[in-house]
């Protein structure tokens, strides 16, 4: 089929590339030539995993183009993959999906799908299609569908190849009959439903799972205080099916693009329907406190920051991704700085956009801060030690690591990356997340 995206970010691009390698045509839409001309040479913008090697296996079925016109023209399928950004009062930013809405009126020329992929408020789609339908200048039959995506930066490939499931929200049987079409290749099951209810699944799920995150960080701290082990209590609760073993890693919250931005939307459209989803409301009050625990307990232990040099090993707020969104290391360095800390700081793919970052907030004694191409060489000379990101780089460092390279092997793991007994018989004042002392 003559597929159209719209956006190259996370979600654009990834489903772009994944369908081409299911066969389609695909013609990938940008407002940003720059991110545009890196595509064309065969980059990709971001950092994600197989993502250039499907780009290249699959690139006599993509094309990269500013021309909106052209692209929408005589697609058969157009997605909707550009961002959702969170406004100062926690809903959702709709400008960017509304924009592409009316390029596609402007443009289409044959009777056509609009999927629309970026997470959006429920009652979004009714708003795009009666837009579309609005301000068309052909006549041609528009139907606009809903079509979450469930991918994890850092796996978005597989998760898109792979999906666990594929969900369609459509209002019009012949619109749901040409998604399938479009999946048909996808080993998947496929779940139908109105749209309304398939934008409530994207929420849904995505809150579900940051309550669950907020939870087993909430049961961690209190395994610090009553002298439990969180990993044999989550051992314990992941055998059962009915809970799973995943998103049960207690550690410092969490962050990226999608659970801190949907969570906050949901509760701010339960708010704007006079209820409150107080589990929802928790999660994200659970995870704001969260990621200062490192600091309170470094600030715990040492007398004063001031002139101490502290490393901090990871900057993004997973593994496998280059995304700083909302990562604990944007809440967690500038209270460092704050101190009168010097910091040492290393991650593998995003130290020079951390920098950018800082430079563009103009956050106090960021020029104090030394970024490292190792974690050896972060903690050289380090008083104390923050892990926010469970970087295999990272984790790979011994305790004898810890004590040959700083000068006081204090160490605030908020990943949980090392045997925590180990680490202590070996003389290291180890602080992770949910053991008690």
């Amino acid at each position: 089929m003559k597929i159209a995206v719209a956006g190259t970010g996370y979600v654009g691009l990834v489903t772009g590339v994944c369908l081409a390698s299911k066969g389609h045509h695909v013609t990938c839409v940008d407002v940003n030539e720059e991110k545009i001309e890196l595509l064309k040479q065969g980059k990709s913008p971001i950092y994600e995993a197989d993502l250039e090697e499907l780009m290249a296996a699959h690139k006599e079925r993509l094309i990269y183009t500013t021309d909106y016109k052209e692209a929408y023209s005589d697609a058969e399928v157009i997605f909707i993959g550009v961002g959702t950004p969170e406004k100062s009062d926690g809903s959702a930013n709709l400008n960017y999906v509304y924009a592409v809405a009316k390029e596609i009126a402007y443009a289409v020329q044959r009777d056509c799908v609009v999927a629309v992929k970026s997470t959006v408020p429920i009652g979004t789609n009714d708003k795009v299609e009666s837009l579309i339908r609005g301000h068309l200048r052909q006549p041609v039959l528009i139907d606009v569908v809903s079509n979450p995506e469930f991918l994890a930066q850092g796996s978005a490939v597989r998760d898109t190849l792979q999906a666990s499931r594929i969900v369609i929200g459509a209002d019009s049987g012949r619109a749901l009959e040409i998604m399938k079409a479009v999946y048909k290749d996808f080993e998947a099951p496929i779940v139908t439903a109105d749209r309304n209810s398939a934008e409530m699944i994207k929420y849904a799920s995505n809150d579900f799972l940051a309550v669950k995150i907020s939870y087993v960080n909430e049961i961690a701290n209190l395994c610090e205080i009553v002298g439990a082990d969180i990993k044999k209590v989550t051992e314990g609760m992941g055998l059962d099916p009915r809970i799973g073993n995943r998103f049960l890693n207690a550690g410092i919250g969490y962050g990226g693009s999608c659970f801190p931005k949907d969570t906050r939307a949901l509760h701010w459209l339960a708010n704007m329907n006079d209820y409150e989803l107080k589990i929802v409301k928790a999660a994200i009050e659970v995870n704001e406190q969260q990621k200062l625990k490192l600091v309170k307990q470094l600030r715990r232990n040492i007398d004063t920051l001031a002139g101490r040099t502290i490393a901090v090993l990871g900057l993004t707020f997973k593994p496998g991704t280059d995304d700083l969104r909302e990562a604990p290391s944007l809440v967690n360095i500038p209270l460092l700085l704050e101190d009168g800390a010097v910091i040492h700081a290393y991650d593998p793919v995003s130290c020079q956009a951390f920098a950018d970052y800082l430079e563009k907030y103009q956050i106090p004694g960021r020029e104090t801060i030394v970024y490292c191409q190792t974690p050896k060489a972060a903690l050289t000379d380090a008083d104390a030690c923050l892990i926010l990101t469970e970087w295999p780089q990272i984790k790979s460092l011994t305790g004898q690591d810890y004590i040959k390279s700083m000068r006081t092997p204090l160490v605030f793991d908020g990943r949980n990356c090392y045997d925590p007994v180990q680490f202590r018989n070996a003389g290291i004042a180890y602080y992770p997340i949910g053991y008690g002392l």
